[in-house]
């Protein structure tokens, strides 16, 4: 099939924002976020090809929403991306409960509800294509100050590999794939809960687009577990063989 039916959350900023106008190259796009003014500038540079619906993806019934309306409009939907994701700045020993939850909620519940929610209808045409968008601290947790985020992306990661594995017993058509990118220029940083360090101060970071690329390419590649920099897998590796210990 060489037009897909692509579905990017999170589309009205960031990683989303350079996803959906290369995407729209050869596909049909669904922007979805909550902010309806960005999502159609947006669009405006989707050569036509892109559709905004409205959605606050961290609610199941608008996650439902989307994916029924998307079927009615185009008779199909082929690849879900999930790139909803908010950072947080606060340490450990002073995330509250209300942090743990907000965090969650955006980071991890968004992505499962797009993963349930999309499944009966993949499963009903035997193909489809799950993206999460997660993270290098969901690998490597060096960053204190993103302590709860680390932890929801871990989870991201261990939900992301387990849903692949328990739908591909049955379904091998359907791939769930996850790409990790490291810091990003995006506004990541100045819209963390707390406040926080600006993304692009930072050193080492990639552009949104560089992102997006690598994303792209996923759809088309279908990998299942995808970094967006060169030598970060080794970094992870490097990571845990300098902390772990074999038994005496």
């Amino acid at each position: 099939m060489s037009e897909r039916i692509v579905v990017v959350t999170g589309a009205s900023s960031g990683i989303g924002e350079a996803l959906a106008p290369l995407v729209s190259a050869r596909h049909q796009v669904v922007l979805v976020a909550r902010r309806q003014a960005a999502l159609e500038a947006v669009a405006a540079r989707c050569q036509g090809r892109g559709q905004v619906n409205v959605a606050d993806v961290s609610k199941r019934a608008d996650v439902r929403r989307v994916v029924e309306e998307s079927i009615a409009r185009f008779g199909r939907l082929d690849v879900w991306i999930n790139n909803v994701g908010q950072g947080i700045t606060r340490l450990p020993s002073e995330l509250t409960d209300d942090d743990l939850d907000e965090i969650m909620q955006v980071n991890v519940k968004s992505a499962l509800y797009g993963m349930q929610e999309v499944l009966p209808h993949f499963k009903g045409r035997g193909e489809g294509h799950i993206v999460n968008v997660s993270s290098m601290l969901g690998r490597i947790p060096n960053a204190l100050i993103r302590s709860a985020y680390c932890g929801a992306k871990h989870f991201l990661n261990a939900l992301t590999a387990t849903f692949r594995e328990e739908i591909q017993q049955t379904h091998p058509g359907i791939q769930i794939s996850l790409v990790s990118p490291g810091i990003v220029h995006t506004n990541f940083g100045l819209n963390a809960m707390h406040g926080g360090p600006d993304s692009r101060s930072l050193t080492g970071a990639q552009t949104a687009e560089e992102v997006a690329q690598v994303i792209a390419g996923v759809i088309e590649s279908r990998a299942p577990d995808v970094y967006t920099r060169a030598g970060a897998r080794d970094r992870v590796v490097a990571y845990y063989s300098s902390i772990g210990s074999d038994p005496q």
